[in-house]
């Protein structure tokens, strides 16, 4: 008998699902749309010149940080997503541009490109994202950490490795007020690797 009643209310479970899948059709909600960011590329005042040609390769990271999502850490074991805002494409290739675009504004090499880009490579910058994120135990800060390799392209060799960080508060409120700590984060390790690479190679 009780099988019997629960085989009598699967249709009317499901006629319910169909209903309310149609009701949201009709009122066509569509969610909000999202804050769209992008980083930019610090000046950075360089003296020498470099003969040596560079690629910046396409970064690594871990996939909470390979996407689209701008990272926000409550806790150094918990991670959350900043709520209505996305960077405009996967951070590992956001980073590359602008990383690319600050090499090319020092002046100090011969030539910087990214792969398929058709230069005589010298040697790569290997770049692994290990953070990236607004942190906001015990005040708001952003921390931006690059662990770079520099690549020997002729014979396959790391000539140098080191870790890059920088820091910057968080200022006045707002999804902006995040992305501009993390953009000025992001400028103090972009113009340290290329001085360092400068030096280095």
């Amino acid at each position: 008998m009780k099988s019997g009643s629960l085989r009598g209310l699967k249709p009317v479970a499901a006629a319910v699902l169909v209903f309310t899948l149609a009701g949201c059709a009709i009122l066509g909600a569509k969610p909000a749309p999202l804050d769209t960011f992008e980083l930019s590329a610090p000046s950075v005042d360089m003296h020498g010149h470099s003969r040596r040609q560079i690629l910046i390769a396409q970064p690594s990271a871990l996939k909470a940080l390979d996407s689209q999502n701008i990272v926000i850490r409550p806790s150094d074991q918990s991670i959350q997503f900043l709520k209505g805002a996305q960077w405009a494409d996967r951070l590992p290739l956001i980073v590359q541009a602008r990383l690319a675009e600050t090499f090319q504004r020092s002046g100090s090499f011969a030539g910087v490109g990214k792969p398929g880009e058709g230069l005589a490579i010298d040697y790569q910058i290997i770049v692994e994202v290990r953070a990236f994120e607004v942190r906001v135990n015990g005040g708001e800060y952003a921390d931006v950490d690059l662990f770079v390799r520099i690549l020997n392209d002729r014979n396959g060799e790391v000539r140098a490795s080191k870790s890059f960080t920088g820091s910057a508060p968080v200022s006045g409120s707002g999804n902006a007020a995040y992305v501009g700590a993390l953009d000025s984060a992001f400028g103090q390790a972009a113009k340290d690797i290329v001085r360092w690479t400068d030096s280095v190679i």
